[in-house]
This record gives C-alpha cells, sequence and structure tokens, in this order.
C-alpha cells in the first residue's frame, strides 16, 4: 500500500497555504506550506511558539498576514482547546482538528517538525478529515455533565468504601439491605456510630418492606459484629464525604438544568425516547448536540464514532469476534443506562432484548446480556438521532414490531426448527388446513 506521503505528492494541491500544528502542553511547532520559487513546488517552514493564550492569538494574526487560509492539527485531549479557540477568533476558512490515528508518524522517523510539515502536507491535498467540535455553549454542558458523572463515580467509590469499613467490623447490612445509602440501611449506621451495638434495636429501625419477619431476622443477626470506635470514625467519615458529593450531584444538576433551557424542544424530543431521563437528556445534548445530523450524515456514522457499533473481523472469508471501539467514554456509559432503563417497559425494545438474549446464549449467559443490552443502546442511539432530525416525537411500534416485519415463510421456518429441538432425530410435518369456520358442520 502507497504511503499517505507518497499519495500527497502525487494529488492536485487543494488549498494554496496551509499551516499543520504540532500541539505539546507548553510548546506548538507550526508548519506553514506554501508554493516554491519554482513552478509545482511547494515550501514549508517550521516555527516554533510558547501555549500561552496571548502568544496563540499573536499566532492566529501572523498566520493570517502571511496568507495561510486553512489550519489543521492533531487532537491532543485538553491542551487542543486554547489553541483551536484562539484560531477561531481569526476569519480562517476552516480550522480543523483531526484525528491522531489518521495521520500516524512512520516508526523511526517522528519529529514534532515532521508531525506539523506532515499534517499541513496531508491536509492540503485533501486527505484528512475534521472531528467533530461542538459550539463554545454545548461545551459548556459537555463540561457539566462530564464532571456530574465524575462526582457520581466519586460517590460510588466513598459508598464500596463503607461497605468495606462495615465488612471489617462483621456487620454485614448490604447481606439484607440492597442498599447502603437507604433510610433504613442509613438509620442502622448513623446508630451504631452513634454507640447502639444491639443487634435486635438496631433491626427495628427498619421501615417499610424491610420489616418483615424474615428479614428482620436476618438483620438482627447482620447487625452484631465487632463494631468499635475505630470503625466509627470511618463510617462517619465516609458519611460526611457521601453528604458532600449528594449536595455536589444536585447542585451540578440545578446549572445543567439551566444550561439546557435553551434547547427545550430538542429535550423534550429526546425525552419521549424510552430511557432517556433528564441525566441521559443533558449528556446526550452535551455530547452529541441537538441537531446530530448536521454532523453525521447518517445514524451508522454516529453510531461508529460512538463506537457502539461491532467492529469488523473478517479475514478469509471468516468472521471473527469484532469488539466495540474505546472511544465515547462518557456518552457510551449513558447510553448503556438508557438501555436497561427502557428494557424495563413492555415495547418492541423490551421484546427485542428478549430475542437478543436467547440468541446470544440464553439468559444464564452472562456474556448474552451484556451483548443484548449494547444492541439495545446502539438501537435507542439510531431512535435519538431519527428523532432529533425529523421532529417527531417517538412512538411505541409495539412488543410485536420484529414479528410482524418477518414473512410467513421466516417464521415457519424458525417455528419447524423449535420443533425439531423438542423432537431430535424425528421427522415433522406441518398439515395447514382452512379455518375451523369455513370446516363442515359435524353430525
Amino acid at each position: 500500500m502507497m504511503p499517505l506521503q507518497e499519495v500527497a505528492a502525487q494529488m492536485k494541491v487543494l488549498y494554496e497555504r496551509v499551516a499543520g500544528i504540532d500541539v505539546h502542553k507548553d510548546m506548538i511547532k507550526v508548519a506553514i506550506r506554501s508554493p516554491g520559487e519554482k513552478p509545482w513546488t511547494r515550501a514549508t517552514e517550521v516555527l516554533e511558539f510558547r501555549t500561552f493564550y496571548g502568544v496563540l492569538q499573536e499566532v492566529g494574526r501572523l498566520l493570517r498576514r502571511r496568507g495561510v487560509t486553512h489550519v489543521v492539527m492533531e487532537a491532543s485531549g485538553i491542551y487542543t482547546d486554547p489553541v483551536y479557540y484562539a484560531l477561531c477568533e481569526q476569519d480562517f476558512e476552516q480550522v480543523v482538528v483531526v484525528n491522531p490515528a489518521h495521520a500516524r508518524a512512520l516508526k523511526g522517523h517522528k519529529t514534532d517538525a515532521k508531525d506539523c510539515a506532515r499534517l499541513a502536507e496531508l491536509f492540503e491535498c485533501g486527505l484528512l478529515r475534521g472531528s467533530y467540535m461542538p459550539p463554545a455553549e454545548l461545551r459548556e454542558v459537555r463540561d457539566l455533565t462530564r464532571y456530574r458523572m465524575k462526582t457520581v463515580q466519586a460517590r460510588t467509590s466513598e459508598v464500596q468504601r463503607l461497605g468495606k469499613a462495615l465488612e471489617s467490623a462483621g456487620i454485614k447490612p448490604g447481606s439484607v439491605a440492597s442498599d447502603l445509602t437507604g433510610k433504613s440501611a442509613t438509620a442502622m449506621i448513623e446508630a451504631l456510630i452513634d454507640g447502639e451495638r444491639r443487634g435486635g434495636v438496631l433491626a427495628d429501625l427498619a421501615v417499610g418492606r424491610m420489616r418483615t419477619a424474615g428479614k428482620l431476622a436476618g438483620l438482627s443477626m447482620a447487625l452484631s459484629g465487632r463494631f468499635s470506635e475505630h470503625h466509627a470514625l470511618l463510617c462517619r467519615l465516609h458519611r460526611d464525604r457521601i453528604a458532600v458529593f449528594d449536595e455536589a450531584v444536585d447542585g451540578l444538576d440545578g446549572r445543567i438544568a439551566g444550561k439546557v433551557t435553551r434547547w427545550q424542544r430538542e429535550a423534550g424530543l429526546l425525552a419521549s425516547v424510552p430511557g432517556f431521563g433528564d441525566v441521559v437528556t443533558s449528556a446526550w445534548l452535551g455530547e452529541i448536540g441537538p441537531a446530530p445530523h448536521q454532523w453525521f450524515a447518517s445514524h451508522e456514522k454516529l453510531a461508529s464514532w460512538v463506537t457502539l457499533c461491532p467492529g469488523n473481523n473478517i479475514s478469509a472469508g471468516k468472521r471473527k469476534h469484532g469488539r466495540t471501539g474505546d472511544a465515547g467514554t462518557y456518552i457510551k456509559p449513558v447510553l448503556i443506562q438508557a438501555a436497561w432503563a427502557a428494557i424495563r417497559t413492555k415495547g418492541r425494545l423490551q421484546a427485542r432484548y428478549s430475542r437478543l438474549v436467547r440468541r446470544f446464549g440464553g439468559e444464564k449467559n452472562p456474556a448474552a446480556k451484556k451483548k443484548a443490552i449494547t444492541a439495545i443502546a446502539h438501537t435507542l442511539l439510531k431512535i435519538a438521532y431519527q428523532v432529533l432530525k425529523s421532529g417527531m416525537p417517538y412512538q411505541e411500534l409495539g412488543a410485536d414490531f420484529c414479528t410482524r416485519r418477518e414473512s410467513p415463510e421466516q417464521r415457519q421456518a424458525y417455528l419447524e426448527r423449535q420443533l425439531q429441538k423438542l423432537y431430535p432425530g424425528r421427522t415433522v410435518t406441518i398439515t395447514i388446513g382452512p379455518p375451523e369456520a369455513a370446516l363442515p358442520p359435524r353430525r
């Protein structure tokens, strides 16, 4: 296969003056590609600048004075943002951020100067495409939703530490209660911290369904252990941290809700999709935006960008296991969460989940459930894309949607296979007769 550099050398130059930028934390390299002294030649000049924002603004003005019309850079995480926005302040025709995987350096020939020059050379020939860069108002929502996710994860870690502290003391409320932060478990833990050690008294603090006779007896035994003052100190520290995280999540929810109000119509459309609550809707708007069809030509392109579609791994006509990619770090878990919520309601998605689980290995196979829920998340992504593109809310198609799409021949073949599984080694003959109403009356 011909290297990209050789392809670029043989292609027609699309842009006369292009700048390629290699971004690092404290320094950027800028390569300016312009027409050379001789006909059909190109000249490359490499400059180096610091990454202070004022310097980056001056770099943008310098490039415009030198006639540069297009700027391209590799994505370098958070270090890309100040460079990108400083350049967007100038009237360039295009400022593009590309995936580093699209312009890999040749092994053994990598320097910062070669990187930025190679980016400019490939882009001027049309061999690189830009990544999706949301506008500033969507980035604000994205930053808040991502921070909320990290805060929830930190709270979950603190709850797990609380459970470990109780386990080390021989206290096992988790064996009876499903949530250590529920009303009953919280009352019991607070009583333990305050000095109560009698299991029966602690179990009597349970409320609701935990007050059944069987659970009260189990709680009394689970709450008897070697809980000491040191364990009380640990539990108090963990409880205080959980309260801080709860308050932080509530504050973030309020701020996110205020930011999302400008896309009230799109948020309403997303809310019609099964499993899409306020958290999922806000995460979608922050990560993908209110109009994904403007950036992604089809829902297949969007699914590939989020990496919710299966990977291709075919060789010699054999299809091997193709796992999903690693991108979509923030939006993919949210869609998986929405998928688990969506299959709790009777309808098309629940029926499809059941069919996929049976196809992938059955209810007793955890891997089958994971594969099926990933497929449901993919379906939710496609539904949300079409809902936003059409401007029409989601309409439930019914649990028999997949069955209705099948032809009678396909359905009959499926039922015949099921009968063959029930009676292996036997011949199954199916006779289709007229309806009962058409039969002659019995004498």
